[in-house]
């Protein structure tokens, strides 16, 4: 009823209608709703579950039968190819390392394979504490992981391949220089024995060291292997150069080496079971962790670009850190992007013992008698140490918008980057001086002047090759693809392989041509100018688009009608 109507009744003396009542409409539940019993969950076994993820993996194949017997029949072509290379060379290696008959040398041979055991034990431990040693996927730790399952029966396989690979790895690398020392049958046994079974224990205790959560005790491990491989190695240059005098016969450190071997065994065997037992207690972050970084990797690795795959290992090391205690800047202008760098040295200079053992590459090329060659594999190690210190290029090469925050064109703030890479190739390159001088076993082969030259030729020659490697671009997908037998890819892919290489051996190929080193510094020039960008193309486009906005804007502004204000 509406307002009118009922002021109208009122008016006439009628009341107002009663509103009608509409009577509750009765709702019938379901008389079959019930609650379940409280029953216990149904338990799932793990080895269907395995079995299951097999067959749907296993049961979408995207290739033919034929197309894998093609692919098998290259694979087995090229193993035996790269395996005919490969003893031939061991064979002209086996050959020329039998002319070593003096003291020093065998002892040098002798101390030789200890370099490349203690190597093999750093880069298991390395291994082990970067990627678990046991990881999972993350799709796996997302659905499969909180399913009422047993961990550690899903998990012992994921145990079992990184065993497996340390000791392949290692038994590979141990006969291999035991091979190419001159060793007999027996003793290269001894050797690869040794190395196999001792990464093979390493790689057990990171396992019962993950199930744990101690991940200081690999990282004490590896920190000890490291510096073991640096004793050796200082050891070997020192005794094949003639500054340390001893003498070892070939089979003297054999029962050492045997103990070294027994002690991987004791080690694998305690290592595995204490690793079986807890598998279930690992934390589903930790797993997950590794398998994601490995995931990353091989994304990375499949395009080919180191330079992302160290930036997802540096990012990854940052996340462990958590945080760090944030300094003051000094300075104004272009020494406060310098200054950072200085800080960044004595705040995380973990990089710096690398470039300290790279000094020991020359000096045992020259007590090796390659002094040719010298310039060229020293610069190769050098791009290796010179990375690290080149962190801010990095970051200012790939973030375009951080650098444009900077009132700095391009070629001031990547010369401001190098400046202390630069100083630490310099002192790298006086301390190398004497080994391309000639002090070691080959004698003198230059002067003084000549041996200051080339060593600093061959330090910037790495300064360079470390600048090209950090500043290359990414690879452009958009460009025409190549078509190649693995897919699809651009033309630039393979590039990134040789990238940094191209430097050095640009730069030091007048000294291995014996042209001098004047041909190389000048070249160091010419490459530096093009790497701080003097000539980049996108730079040089971008300015040429900014000066035409700007002469427009100018254009503009004188072509606006000016119409003058009246006056009284």
């Amino acid at each position: 009823m509406s307002k009118r109507a009922r002021k109208n009744a009122k008016a006439a003396g009628t009341p107002p209608p009663a509103p009608a009542v509409t009577e509750p409409v009765p709702v019938e539940l379901p008389t079959e709703f019930y609650f379940p019993p409280d029953d216990p969950p149904i338990p799932v076994d793990e080895r269907d579950l395995l079995a299951v993820m097999r067959d749907w993996r296993h049961g979408r194949a995207t290739r033919t039968i034929m197309q894998v017997i093609s692919d098998g029949y290259i694979a087995v072509l090229s193993l035996l190819v790269l395996g005919a290379m490969l003893a031939g060379a061991l064979l002209r290696t086996q050959s020329l390392v039998a002319v070593c008959t003096t003291s020093s040398c065998l002892t040098a041979r002798t101390l030789l394979p200890w370099v490349v055991l203690f190597a093999v034990f750093a880069l298991t431990l390395s291994a082990a504490h970067l990627f678990g040693p046991v990881l999972a996927s993350a799709a796996e730790g997302s659905w499969l992981m909180d399913a009422p399952i047993r961990r550690r029966r899903l998990l012992t396989k994921r145990l079992v391949l990184p065993l497996v690979l340390a000791f392949a790895v290692g038994l590979l690398l141990g006969v291999l220089v035991a091979l190419l020392s001159g060793n007999d049958t027996a003793s290269i046994a001894v050797w690869g024995g040794a190395t196999g079974l001792g990464a093979l224990g390493l790689m057990a205790f990171a396992a019962a060291a993950q199930a744990r959560e101690a991940r200081g005790a690999v990282r004490i491990a590896r920190t000890s292997a490291a510096a073991l491989t640096a004793v050796a190695g200082a050891a070997v240059v020192s005794v094949a150069a003639g500054w340390v005098h001893l003498s070892l016969a070939p089979d003297a450190l054999l029962p050492v080496v045997a103990g070294v071997g027994v002690a991987g065994v004791a080690l694998a065997v305690a290592g595995t079971m204490y690793a079986t037992t807890h598998l279930g207690e690992i934390r589903r972050a930790r797993l997950v962790s590794g398998g994601s970084l490995v995931s990353g990797m091989q994304g990375a690795a499949f395009a080919l670009d180191l330079g992302l795959v160290r930036d997802i290992l540096v990012d990854r090391e940052s996340a462990e850190r958590g945080h760090v205690k944030p300094v003051k800047g000094r300075g104004t202008g272009i020494a406060a992007l310098v200054w950072r760098d200085v800080e960044r040295l004595y705040r995380w200079p973990r990089a710096l013992p690398g470039l300290a053992l790279s000094l020991l590459v020359p000096y045992a090329l020259d007590a090796l008698g390659a002094s040719v060659v010298n310039p060229l594999l020293s610069g190769l190690a050098l791009i290796v140490v010179l990375v690290p210190f080149l962190g801010s290029l990095r970051v200012l090469t790939r973030t375009k918008g951080l650098a444009r925050t900077l009132p700095f064109p391009t070629t001031t703030i990547r010369t401001a980057a190098m400046v202390v890479p630069a100083i630490l190739a310099v002192v790298w390159g006086l301390a190398a001086t004497p080994a391309f001088w000639g002090i070691g076993a080959a004698g003198q082969e230059r002067t003084l002047a000549d041996a200051v030259l080339v060593s600093m030729a061959t330090a910037l020659a790495g300064l360079m090759g470390a600048v090209r490697w950090v500043t290359a671009k990414p690879v452009d997908f958009n460009t025409p693809m190549l078509a190649t037998g693995a897919g699809a890819m651009p033309p630039t892919l393979v590039f990134n392989l040789f990238r940094g290489l191209d430097m050095v051996v640009l730069i030091c190929a007048p000294v291995l041509l014996g042209w001098g080193a004047g041909w190389s510094l000048g070249l160091v020039a010419v490459v530096f100018v093009f790497l701080r960008g003097t000539f980049d193309m996108d730079e040089l486009k971008a300015q040429q688009e900014q000066a035409m906005r700007e002469q427009q804007a100018l254009k503009s502004e004188k072509d606006k009608i000016r119409v003058s204000r009246p006056r009284r």
